[in-house]
């Protein structure tokens, strides 16, 4: 039975809800600091796998998806907010009756803002440091980006659900795990799935989607193609953390509310 995890992810809710009431401010630097996080392992992925995508080797997505995890090793060992993990947990909080709807509303609302304000202050960092700077047109970042920005709808909303699947899973799993190694390996295993599959992160999109618009671009990169993608892929990451994780253990453990007398935090 996984109700010790239930639990815990039930509490970590109730966390964040009053963590964001007390101190938004803060609470903001935190989502701040989880998009500069995922925005580390972008420029990292790029920085490893450009030189196979020149070559066209077939072993790019492999090599993407195995250098990803530490964004979300990250976030969970030094501590951030994600957006995409406070699906899952928010979720299972309303469910549980411990916090509410609204409350995870306004933490998802947030936490995106304060991710998309953390990964987009990296990528104008990179930007400045250089680190791309001269990359040709037809370099993996801007291929990357465009193809992300001319997806149909649809396709990037399902990407969003898979990836968020298992981004959360790599959450949950860090619940249900006790030794560090093991959460470790939990993660990057999870996330390497998601990137080595092509589907679609919504922060990580976005300091992939703002490096390419800052750096000079090719016609398929553009500022519209980027809502165009951030709108069905978070929509996505919503549904894939919070119905298909979230709800789906709520439902299969019999989900039962705790209550405050019971819980403390």
């Amino acid at each position: 039975m996984n109700i010790p995890a239930l639990e815990a992810v039930i509490d970590k809710a109730l966390v964040k809800k009053r963590k964001l009431d007390d101190h938004p401010l803060r609470y903001g630097a935190s989502s701040a600091l989880a998009g500069v996080y995922v925005g580390m392992a972008v420029v990292l992925m790029l920085s490893v796998s450009a030189p196979l995508y020149a070559i066209h080797s077939p072993w790019t997505p492999l090599v993407s998806g195995t250098s990803f995890g530490i964004a979300l090793i990250l976030v969970v060992f030094a501590g951030a907010e994600l957006f995409t993990g406070n699906n899952m947990v928010l979720t299972v909080g309303a469910l549980a009756k411990r916090t509410t709807w609204s409350d995870a509303a306004r933490n998802w609302l947030w936490c995106w803002l304060g991710n998309f304000a953390g990964a987009a202050a990296f990528a104008w960092i990179v930007w400045r440091s250089d680190a791309f700077a001269g990359i040709s047109a037809d370099h993996q970042l801007f291929a990357l980006a465009g193809k992300k920005m001319h997806l149909p709808f649809e396709v990037l909303f399902w990407r969003g659900v898979v990836c968020n699947w298992l981004v959360c899973l790599a959450i949950w799993c860090t619940y249900q795990l006790k030794s560090e190694t093991a959460k470790i390996l939990a993660i990057a295993w999870c996330l390497c799935a998601f990137v080595a599959s092509g589907f679609e992160h919504s922060i990580a999109n976005m300091t992939t989607l703002t490096l390419a618009l800052l750096l000079p671009h090719p016609d398929s990169v553009t500022f519209v193609g980027l809502v165009h993608n951030l709108v069905p892929v978070t929509m996505g990451n919503i549904a894939g953390g919070g119905l298909f994780v979230g709800a789906a253990y709520w439902f299969a453990e019999g989900g039962r509310p705790q209550s405050e007398e019971k819980k403390s935090v």
